[in-house]
């Protein structure tokens, strides 16, 4: 039984739902942040990674960065009505550049347990943690 710590995690947050990535580089654990998105609608491995969608940001510090990637990840999965399963991300001086992997959503298989409204500034932190991984989190609106 391994004592690691998760990629992903979600944390409760009143009627909302916080969304808590970790990733050993600051790009890896938005990556993991959006993954935890989307497990809020449905199970990833649920979506198949068919196409890909290309999502550029850019924000003057790493908190906003996040806000701001996540809320494009949602706008990109409301307007193309997609799921996505995995996403690259690279991060540089408050630049990101990321695709969304992902397919339509199929209610029979994914079967989307509720609608992420945003990302909002509750609970926004980027952080070193102690052990040397990035943590990215933040509360969606469901």
């Amino acid at each position: 039984m391994s004592c690691e710590r998760p990629d992903w995690e979600h944390f409760e947050h009143g009627a909302d739902v916080g969304v808590r990535g970790y990733g050993a580089t600051l790009a890896e654990a938005f990556a993991n942040a959006a993954l935890a998105l989307t497990a809020v609608l449905t199970e990833p491995e649920r979506v198949a990674p068919r196409a890909a969608v290309p999502i550029e940001c850019i924000a003057p510090d790493p908190e906003l960065l996040l806000l701001d990637w996540l809320n494009a990840v949602i706008y990109e999965m409301a307007t193309r009505r997609m799921l996505f399963a995995r996403y690259d991300v690279a991060i540089d001086d408050g630049r990101l550049q990321a695709q969304a992997f992902g397919e339509p959503v199929d209610r029979q298989r994914h079967r989307p347990a509720v609608e992420v409204k945003g990302a909002t500034l509750t609970g926004l932190s980027v952080r070193r943690e102690p052990d040397g991984r990035w943590l990215a989190q933040c509360v969606v609106d469901v």
